[in-house]
């Protein structure tokens, strides 16, 4: 029987017969079996040692199947939570394994990788493996991975991963680019926008970090490359410097906020217009991502200024944050 297995191919395959039967006694299940009647019994033996069986009668006993799921329930469950622990301690050792190498041997802090697609799968790999926050600096023009292409994220927030995002004007200008942020969003996703970011960058767990090497004017030359940067005083300034720019970033309002009274402020889309704003998106540009033109998008900034009570641009900005409107 194959390591992990909870059947053999004989016993599995008797169960399968013993289902379609509904019931049989040892003769008759190795007669469809094909199997000697010592065989037969054997296996009907080691299914009901399983669970798996019922036998009634002694004499001539008839064997009925149980329901699986109650019968190997039990044993599934400490498997897994046999390989939850040993998930953990393999964790902790490699941990512990890095952190005394990376002491005597800086190559273990930082490592290269080149090309697109090594670049996209080591982030895949990342977010699945991720158990508590995910930091992004997301530019326009992505290296490997679209937005939308990103489906490791909802895996990740399912599992209760945080996910924190700061997108580059220029990319939340892209089409189609909002409604992709949107539906992060929708699923659990923080997101910011700033007018340019320096670096593209995510960092998983606050353990480690990928960061391109190459610089844009630089990417038609060659493959990507990207290091992989652990624990060190280089992720710390990392860490440090996607805190600087979240506190400095305006926050993307994508999905209603129970929090606003719309009787007394901004709507959902105007929320959204306002955040697209602060962060310096253009009008025409605000205009293409919500559907509208740019006529009523200076309609319903002015409906907005007068909600403020201000007269600017940048008044109405500062009443946003102020009022918690974004």
């Amino acid at each position: 029987m194959p390591d992990g297995a909870l059947l053999d191919e004989r016993e599995e395959q008797a169960y399968r017969l013993l289902v379609g039967l509904s019931a049989a006694k040892a003769a008759e299940l190795a007669e469809v079996a094909r199997l000697p009647k010592q065989e037969a019994d054997e296996v009907l033996q080691r299914l009901q040692a399983k669970g798996l069986v019922t036998m009634q009668a002694a004499d001539d006993p008839v064997f009925r199947p149980v329901p699986p799921d109650v019968a190997l329930g039990t044993t599934l469950l400490r498997r897994q939570e046999s390989l939850e622990a040993a998930r953990k301690t393999v964790a902790a050792l490699s941990e512990e394994f890095r952190a005394s190498v990376s002491r005597r041997d800086a190559h273990h802090l930082v490592e290269v990788i080149v090309g697109a697609t090594t670049l996209r799968e080591r982030l895949r790999d990342l977010q699945n493996a991720a158990r508590e926050e995910i930091l992004w600096f997301c530019r326009a023009n992505p290296l490997a991975m679209q937005g939308a292409d990103n489906t490791e994220e909802y895996g990740a927030l399912s599992r209760g991963v945080r996910y924190r995002a700061i997108y580059e004007r220029a990319l939340i200008e892209t089409p189609g680019e909002l409604d992709s942020i949107a539906e992060g969003v929708s699923w659990g996703e923080e997101a910011r926008v700033m007018p340019a970011l320096p670096v593209r960058l995510a960092i998983v767990d606050r353990s480690t970090a990928i960061c391109p090497l190459v610089r844009d004017e630089e990417q038609s030359i060659g493959e990507p490359s990207a290091a992989i940067i652990k624990r060190g005083q280089l992720l710390d300034a990392l860490l440090a410097l996607f805190e600087s720019y979240w506190e400095l970033a305006t926050p993307l309002r994508l999905q209603p906020d129970e929090k606003v009274d719309e009787s007394e402020g901004p709507d959902d889309s105007e929320r959204l217009l306002l955040s697209l704003l602060v962060g310096g998106v253009p009008d025409k540009s605000i205009a293409t991502q919500l559907g509208i033109s740019r006529r009523t998008v200076q309609r319903r900034l002015d409906r907005l200024m007068a909600l403020a009570g201000v007269d600017t641009r940048t008044g109405l900005a500062y009443q946003s944050a102020k009022r918690s409107w974004i």
